[in-house]
């Protein structure tokens, strides 16, 4: 049954007509043309659609549209409205994208944890961005740049 559903998505209120039970995922990307946010496994396991729920990062694939009424939505385009976010900027030093599919999870994952620890650890970064699949092995750039995120270094 459809409802209409109220979303905070990057600041901005949205009206939804949906079914309650539909995943947030296909919300933000049929409903509102979000489509950084891509799918991988549907059961929230590989990260691939991390986005960031009252800050937390969390899979958007098993959230439905009712759980995420009402909360803070911020996707990976709301986190681009800050290009100057020390994740992007630790990305493209160390070239972390190969084909690209999984890096809006990881940078999302990334994220999270640096808007909530100021000067995080390398393993809560590790641990935060290992989380998420890559199919590509961009691995070892992704720990530099980790690295270069816990560090506060320029990552030049």
């Amino acid at each position: 049954m459809e409802n209409h559903y109220t979303l905070e998505v990057n600041g901005r209120r949205h009206t939804v007509e949906a079914d309650g039970a539909t995943p947030l995922l296909w919300v933000l990307r049929d409903s509102l043309d979000l489509t950084g946010t891509k799918y991988g496994c549907g059961i929230g396991l590989c990260g691939t659609c991390l986005v960031h729920i009252d800050g937390h990062a969390e899979p958007s694939c098993t959230l439905t549209l009712e759980e995420a009424a009402g909360r803070s939505i911020r996707t990976i385009e709301g986190l681009a409205q800050q290009p100057d976010h020390p994740v992007f900027k630790a990305w493209i030093a160390h070239e972390v994208s190969q084909c690209g599919y999984c890096q809006p999870g990881m940078l999302m994952a990334a994220a999270a944890v640096m808007d909530a620890h100021p000067q995080p650890t390398t393993k809560q970064l590790a641990d935060a961005v290992g989380a998420v699949l890559c199919r590509c092995g961009t691995y070892p750039r992704a720990a530099k740049a980790v690295e270069t995120l816990a560090t506060g270094e320029d990552g030049q």
